[in-house]
């Protein structure tokens, strides 16, 4: 059976010939999944595989969290399909972080939150990130460093502190998400906490605080005078 292209559309219906008619931000979520599958499958055009997408998940955050198997599991999404839709997404984060965040002074616990709420507020999964400073509490990095389970993440100083050393960093904000919607440390976040801290102190790159963040908030150890 042929596979659809966005050609088989009616071309006042091709997503690529709308956009060029009413601009990218005029076009639906089902548009610009269309554009990234490109071919439809199975006797569907990718306009409908779009739809089973969205349909499937409920939204883009649930659509760019999927795993390629989760997102193989959609009616006329292949390997290679899900592969590009991935590949989409982490483009996306990535002209983010370049275009934002580099260069913008970190002043408090706030600044974080701002800075990284979109990008780990809807995570399924525990991320650690090391955000690199200079003296001047410029941000000159920011990178993962662990990726855990749903309630858990483990890092070890030496990945926290090869990320700082690699930016030549003066000091570090470390931070990492919640999934459950609850910012509150537990034990283990504490104790991860002051090993860090000890760490930094041997190593001479202090750690200015520690955020643990939320969809919808955050805690601040700095704040909260733990650290």
């Amino acid at each position: 059976m042929k596979n659809f292209t966005l050609h088989d559309l009616p071309k006042e219906e091709r997503p690529r010939e709308r956009l060029k008619k009413v601009g990218v931000d005029n076009l639906s979520l089902a548009e610009l999944l269309a554009l990234v599958i490109e071919r439809g499958k199975r006797g569907e055009n990718v306009l409908t595989i779009a739809q089973n997408l969205i349909s499937h998940f409920g939204n883009l955050a649930k659509i760019k969290e999927a795993t390629i198997e989760e997102l193989c599991q959609v009616k006329g999404i292949g390997f290679a399909t899900a592969c590009k839709l991935k590949a989409a997404f982490k483009l996306g984060e990535k002209a983010q972080v370049s275009s934002t965040k580099y260069g913008q002074k970190i002043q408090s616990a706030k600044d974080v939150f701002k800075l990284l709420k979109n990008d780990l507020g809807d995570k399924k999964k525990e991320h650690f990130k090391v955000l690199s400073l200079d003296s001047r509490n410029n941000l000159i990095g920011v990178d993962d460093v662990s990726i855990g389970t749903i309630n858990a993440n483990l890092v070890h100083p030496r990945e926290v502190f090869k990320t700082a050393i690699q930016h030549l960093a003066a000091t570090v904000v470390i931070a990492h998400n919640h999934p459950s919607g609850d910012p509150e440390p537990s034990e283990d976040d504490i104790e991860i906490t002051k090993r860090l801290v000890e760490a930094g102190k041997l190593i001479g790159i202090d750690i200015l605080d520690h955020i643990i963040i939320a969809k919808d908030n955050f805690f601040s150890f700095k704040n909260k005078r733990i650290i």
